[in-house]
């Protein structure tokens, strides 16, 4: 019996050791908090020893502290790319490794919230399924999209006569487009393929293949070089003479991911995007991928034939010598210059 009692006792002894044994984990952050980009994040852990060789911190696989002793430090959240960031700590001791881990979502502030003046309408084509719009030297460079139906045109203004057009050819589905100098750049949608055409003659001059983003949805040029969305949540980075991609971003608001990235246009050192079957716009820091704010068009077109599967707002264009905004959609009537308002 008291043989019994000693092994009952031990097993009890044995049993609150291990569970008043210390875990090594994170305090802080907690596994799957949200921060705020440009938040100080404390980084702090449970210890199970005080007494260790080094303890070393990484994000994402990169090394960011070394220390030998249970101190906490801060995490400058600017320094990182929005979306879940992953860290690790690794204990060393007695010539043994412990790894804690945790993960982060890094997500911008609120974007501001707009709406809309509307300053003036004019005619459009209703034929046109518009998928790119710019504005240049007086006229409007338009892309339409369908197989069969897919052109590039430039428009009056004041009438909407097309007085120029490119057919794509049968097999193209056309997409976004920009201008670069005497060269007009042409998107595809499934097809691979973009093309560069004469801006004076509309002769293609050139194709180019995708990369990475295998889908072309919407292009703009910052002045230095393209960017090219997919129907994704990233913006794609590409040589403007190459047309190879140099990288990419990720596009989030304060709420995660923002998807289907439609038409760009770029405003005053921003991307400006339609999302895809949303009448709304957003504004696109094209730095850090943060939606610094939203514009909602909701009421803009009241066409009572409108299709809500098919003749979404799609296409934006920016005088950026009279500051002028339009905005139009896939075979509406009209073509709208607005004035965008702070809520």
């Amino acid at each position: 019996m008291k043989q019994l009692l000693g092994a009952s006792t031990l097993l009890i002894l044995f049993v609150l050791g291990c569970k008043t044994q210390k875990k090594f984990d994170f305090v802080s952050p907690k596994d799957g908090a949200t921060v705020v980009f440009g938040q100080t994040i404390p980084v702090k852990l449970n210890f199970p020893d005080t007494s260790f060789d080094s303890v070393v911190y990484a994000v994402d696989g990169q090394v960011i502290e070394r220390k030998s002793d249970t101190s906490t430090f801060n995490l400058d959240s600017k320094s990182y790319a929005l979306g879940n960031r992953s860290l690790t700590a690794k204990l060393y001791a007695n010539g043994k490794e412990n790894i804690a881990y945790s993960n982060i979502v890094i997500l911008p502030e609120a974007a501001t919230q707009y709406s809309f003046e509307l300053v003036n309408e004019f005619p459009h084509d209703t034929s046109a399924f518009t998928q790119g719009l710019e504005f240049s030297n007086g006229f409007l460079y338009e892309t339409t999209g369908q197989k069969g139906e897919s052109t590039l045109r430039k428009v009056e203004v004041n009438t909407g006569k097309v007085v120029q057009k490119a057919d794509l050819g049968d097999e193209y589905f056309g997409e976004g487009m920009t201008i670069i100098g005497d060269k007009i750049i042409v998107l595809t949608w499934r097809e691979n393929v973009g093309f560069v055409f004469n801006k004076a003659t509309f002769a293609k001059e050139q194709t180019f293949e995708y990369q990475n983003s295998k889908e072309g949805w919407g292009i703009c040029y910052d002045g230095t070089r393209l960017i090219k969305s997919d129907g994704s949540n990233k913006l794609y980075f590409l040589d403007p003479i190459t047309f190879k991609e140099t990288g990419s971003i990720a596009v989030f608001d304060e709420n995660g991911e923002v998807d289907s990235i439609n038409e760009l246009e770029f405003i005053d050192g921003k991307v400006y995007a339609n999302i895809y079957q949303k009448d709304v716009l957003v504004i696109i820091n094209p730095e850090n991928g943060a939606v610094e704010g939203n514009i909602n068009l909701v009421g803009l077109y009241k066409n009572p034939k409108r299709l809500a599967h098919e003749n979404e707002l799609n296409g934006i264009a920016y005088d950026h010598k009279d500051k002028r905004f339009f905005v139009t959609g896939k075979r509406w009537n009209k073509l709208f210059e607005i004035k965008v308002v702070k809520r």
